[in-house]
């Protein structure tokens, strides 16, 4: 089971503290050593808005770049693609990840249009990234709630999906931790409806522990990828409390002990999630396995 890492993306974007540019690559190289593969590492937003991504040319000129290892990049409009297509092909992200909010309310706050309306930005930037040889995943945000007008309807996000055109990856985001297995049960029916042979990733926050839950109904529904982010810092600036991510040691300890192997060493991924915290100024992070231990290997400690 592949476990897409958010942390030096979502997880930095949503925390008070910006991390120099050395230590955003530090983190990544970590994250690489510990068995991840798949790292969303910077996004290309108006550093106004983002100044936790303001270096985002600097992070992908400097993180490694082994065989097998992806660094995806989001993006919200053109410009933002008109910035990776200026690097050099060598340092540009392997795939990009557009955000499209399933409500018009949530999409006016975030992006300042509606929902349509950015579907259209979806469409252009999505050919002219294909076109340069990027993978293209959409990320329907909000998909499971909105912060501002409540319930989402299964049939709002299957009218998204279907208006989307082509991708390489379609990604269902409880942005605001409100979603439970049910949903993601009904999303995915909706979800592979409107777009049949995409393969689904989902994104989910644990604001009121039901993330974890959420994350095993979607492998075993056949989601191909689970988002996470290394001590589950993290959330949406735009989002009232949208608290982290679920956490990366603690997804691959369920998968791994689940019999879905995920390729990450829990030990190494804790450690790194404990690191993290420190270098932010936390007391502490969301993460269990920082503390509690992996088991049965560290029943010594």
């Amino acid at each position: 089971m592949e476990i897409v890492e958010v942390g030096p993306r979502d997880g930095l974007q949503n925390e008070k503290r910006v991390l120099p540019t050395e230590t955003k690559i530090a983190y990544v190289t970590r994250a690489v050593a510990a068995g991840l593969r798949r790292l969303e590492v910077a996004a290309f937003a108006r550093p106004d808005r983002v100044p936790q991504m303001a270096d985002a040319e600097d992070v992908l000129r400097g993180v490694p770049r082994p065989a097998g290892v992806r660094y995806i990049a989001l993006v919200l409009n053109g410009r933002g693609l008109d910035r990776i297509l200026a690097l050099d092909p060598s340092v540009r992200p392997h795939e990009i990840n557009y955000v499209v909010v399933a409500t018009d309310e949530f999409a006016r706050r975030n992006q300042g249009m509606d929902t349509m309306t950015s579907l259209e930005g979806f469409r252009a930037v999505a050919s002219r990234a294909a076109a340069a040889g990027l993978g293209v995943t959409l990320t329907v945000a909000a998909a499971f709630g909105c912060p501002f007008t409540g319930e989402v309807k299964a049939d709002r996000v299957r009218e998204v999906v279907a208006g989307a055109g082509p991708m390489d990856e379609l990604c269902l985001a409880d942005t605001i931790g409100v979603g439970v297995p049910a949903q993601v049960v009904e999303l995915a029916a909706a979800a592979r409806e409107a777009a049949p042979g995409v393969p689904l990733r989902a994104h989910f926050h644990n604001t009121r522990n039901t993330g974890y839950a959420n994350a095993i109904t979607a492998a075993q529904l056949g989601f191909a990828a689970l988002d996470a982010s290394l001590g589950g810092i993290g959330g949406c600036p735009f989002a009232p409390a949208a608290t982290g991510n679920i956490a990366t040691e603690d997804l691959a300890y369920l998968l791994n002990r689940s019999g879905l192997a995920t390729g990450v060493a829990v030990p190494e991924a804790a450690a790194i999630g404990e690191w993290i915290g420190q270098e932010l100024g936390l007391d502490k992070v969301p993460a269990q396995l920082g503390r509690a231990g992996d088991f049965p290997g560290d029943l010594a400690r």
